[in-house]
């Protein structure tokens, strides 16, 4: 995803929650989505880029 889409994209997400797990980047989760939507693998072929 490029700077200007997560620009354009970022201020539509909710805010990060203050109970449970902290999470990491929302740009990392939303191009590990992007990642498994276009290419079908399963989650656990998740590179390792993308986070847990």
């Amino acid at each position: 995803m490029s700077d200007d889409q997560w620009a354009a994209l970022e201020p539509l997400l909710l805010a990060a929650a203050t109970t449970g797990r902290a999470s990491r980047s929302k740009r990392m989760l939303i191009d590990g989505i992007r990642w498994r939507v276009r290419t079908g693998a399963p989650r656990w072929d998740l590179p390792p880029c993308y986070g847990p």
